[in-house]
């Protein structure tokens, strides 16, 4: 591909990109808690998890659906993965996740994925009786998400992920669609001089969400001349808006010696609703096997608890085991991760992976 069309296709992708950017007012204390549907922000797989959300720029196959979709276009032929994740440990929440990629024609590739978010069994009250003595419910989040990156030449990945939410419980329910995109420039087309990353990606662009159902509806008594009706009243609700964010990252790797790689990774992530963060991290590969990361994601007033509007408290780390499954190239991996918090027990996430 000649370097001129390369440049002007670099330029389109990064114009697609930020196209939307007016519709995102980046970390605006003012906004700070009214968007909804905030486990779009919790990366839901065990193996990007460890770098912090830092590895933004390099992150590849199925899980780059979270971080920037345009790295699912580095699957080679098919991945599965699946993850499940103690949320907050001790608080009862937790997620499941399961995704393939698939690759499609010579440069093409489709990824499906869906992640499910339960937080136990909660107790039925109401008004007249706040013992806890009607029952239970099960409040659940799921989102769904259909993903096409394509490999546009040997330094350039482009990506788009159409993202279904739903929110419910017994009697409420809400539910909306979100777009991401990103892009993917990646120095050179030898494995071996493939050091340089660059990376942006929109997430969580769509239209407000609002909830409806039954549970809105009450049961009130209205005098009237002669008589007392008995009517159902229906409540009005506010809409909310989307988590929308921006994520611009870069890395490096450092072949350290045959078999052994290093690489570094930053991401600036500007948020909507919440604080603009900054995450660095790091990875120790040897032969793509044996893999050692760790992360640190900071925020303003993280080290004041008195301030602080983040259950992160900074430090995230990983590790991940790679073995091949006979020959052709494929392999299993089982990958676990860490993040600390404050309060709760951090939390815990672990993954499977095939490669196919």
């Amino acid at each position: 591909m000649k370097p001129g069309y390369k440049t002007k296709l670099l330029s389109l992708a990064l114009a697609v990109v930020t196209l939307p950017l007016g519709m995102v007012k980046a970390g605006n204390p003012d906004r700070a808690g009214q968007a909804g549907a905030t486990e779009l922000l919790i990366n839901p797989w065990a193996r990007s998890s460890g770098w912090g959300g830092a590895n933004s720029a390099c992150v590849q196959g199925l899980e780059a659906q979270f971080l920037n979709v345009a790295g699912i276009a580095f699957t080679k032929k098919t991945e599965a993965v699946f993850a499940h994740t103690n949320y907050l440990q001790g608080s009862g929440i937790a997620l499941n996740s399961f995704g393939v990629t698939q690759k499609a024609g010579g440069s093409g590739v489709i990824g499906v994925s869906i992640t499910s978010m339960s937080f136990g069994e909660v107790a039925i009250t109401t008004v007249d009786q706040p013992e806890p003595s009607l029952g239970t419910y099960s409040p659940q989040y799921i989102n769904l998400g259909l993903s096409y990156a394509k490999v546009f030449s040997n330094s350039i990945y482009g990506g788009m992920t159409i993202r279904i939410i739903d929110e419910s419980i017994s009697n409420l329910n809400a539910s909306g669609i979100a777009i991401d995109a990103g892009i993917q420039y990646v120095t050179g087309s030898n494995e071996d001089r493939d050091n340089i990353h660059f990376g942006i990606s929109l997430h969580n662009v769509g239209t407000p969400l609002s909830f409806g159902g039954d549970g809105l509806s009450t049961r009130v008594t209205a005098p009237g001349n002669n008589n007392v009706y008995q009517m159902t009243v229906q409540q009005r609700v506010e809409g909310f808006e989307m988590p929308s964010l921006l994520n611009i990252g870069g890395a490096y790797d450092f072949s350290l010696a045959t078999d052994h790689k290093l690489t570094i990774a930053g991401t600036f992530t500007s948020n909507s609703f919440t604080n603009d963060q900054y995450s660095a991290g790091l990875q120790y590969s040897f032969r793509n096997m044996f893999m050692l990361r760790g992360g640190f994601t900071y925020e303003d007033n993280l080290f004041d608890d008195a301030l602080r509007t983040t259950v992160y408290s900074g430090p995230s780390a990983g590790l991940s085991i790679e073995v091949p499954l006979g020959s052709g190239g494929k392999t299993f991996a089982i990958d676990y991760s860490y993040r600390s918090t404050k309060p709760w027990d951090g939390i815990h996430s672990f993954g499977a992976r095939f490669n196919l």
